[in-house]
């Protein structure tokens, strides 16, 4: 069983076993191509017994509406693959690519619920918490006694609760984090403008490693450092001859305080409602290292047992972990 995690800007797969892959695809742009991507990623699995789907591409705003999104995109999976297609609900099941067009409020973002309740295992006792932080977006998931027990469901009724939160480790713009930065003894406004993400705060700090094959950036410039300092200096209406190394330091070190800041503030905000404050806390995704900074700014979470699912799967598994999931789901749930 290939578990898929189909997003607005990523697409993930997983045989639940040895491989998952994750790579960048631009739903908005990419649309009429989504099934020869999709032919494409499975081809590294080989044969299967068929294929479990999730999504958040039907956000996308290249679709009309998220029926229209869920409609196109189970049509693009359908036509990838010849084994039966097995759609994971916030209801808890799998269903028809049929029943998830026509229920399709249940359908629409449903993967941190697939990973939710396959993750909830590794704390089957209790109250927990699962932080996944990626690319674009956070889930902040309370659990008890292994399950998801969210307040929303919906995207909407998540952003109200605060258990999803727009911002992630790569492509969120920098403006979106903070609307000025110190300079000296001055604060200085941002551009608002995508002239730089959150990814090059990461590079400017060294929290990840240089990619120069990398073009995903604000300008299509590559993903090393140089190009996010200067990317950086850009969001302050400068260019490296003006702003030095140390000066966008700096920045970065303060736009980052402010998005752990955010993710701390919601997280609090999130376990307040619990019966009890969490015994265990999970974490994964490629931002798992701005998790654990969040998890270390509060003082209520001292003492927690942290489970990470890349130390417990690896990085690979963790970057693509609601295709995990789904895949382990599939193998139990599906005859």
């Amino acid at each position: 069983m290939i578990g898929l995690d189909i997003g607005g800007a990523n697409l993930k797969a997983s045989d639940g076993e040895g491989t998952s892959v994750s790579q960048p695809f631009a739903m908005w742009q990419c649309t009429d191509d989504l099934g020869a991507a999709l032919r494409a990623l499975l081809v590294t699995f080989g044969p299967a017994d068929g294929v479990a789907v999730t999504m958040t591409g039907e956000l996308a705003d290249c679709f009309a509406t998220k029926v229209e999104g869920v409609e196109r995109i189970l049509a693009a999976v359908t036509e990838a693959t010849s084994g039966p297609v097995h759609v994971w609900q916030t209801a808890g099941e799998f269903v028809t690519p049929e029943i998830a067009i026509e229920f399709s409020v249940l359908t629409a973002a449903a993967n941190w619920h697939a990973l939710a309740t396959w993750a909830g295992r590794m704390a089957p006792q209790g109250t927990a918490l699962l932080i996944d932080i990626g690319s674009t977006t956070s889930d902040i998931i309370p659990l008890s006694e292994g399950m998801p027990i969210p307040t929303g469901r919906t995207d909407l009724e998540r952003l109200l609760s605060g258990e999803l939160v727009y911002t992630g480790v790569r492509r969120t713009p920098v403006c979106a984090v903070a609307d000025s930065v110190p300079l000296g003894d001055e604060r200085c406004p941002l551009a608002a403008e995508l002239f730089a993400t959150m990814d090059d705060v990461a590079l400017v700090l060294k929290e990840v490693t240089p990619d120069e094959g990398c073009m995903e950036t604000a300008d299509g410039r590559p993903a090393t450092r140089l190009a996010a300092l200067a990317r950086l200096a850009r969001m302050l209406c400068c260019d490296l001859t003006e702003l030095n190394e140390s000066q966008l330091v700096a920045c970065a070190t303060f736009l980052r305080q402010r998005q752990i800041e955010t993710l701390s503030t919601t997280v609090t905000r999130v376990v307040s409602r619990l019966p009890e404050s969490p015994s265990s806390i999970l974490l994964c995704g490629e931002g798992e290292f701005l998790a654990r900074r969040v998890v270390a700014s509060l003082p209520v979470m001292s003492g927690r047992e942290l489970i990470s699912l890349s130390d417990c799967l690896g990085p690979m598994h963790s970057q693509a972990a609601c295709a995990y999931a789904l895949a382990r789901l599939g193998r139990e749930r599906i005859n």
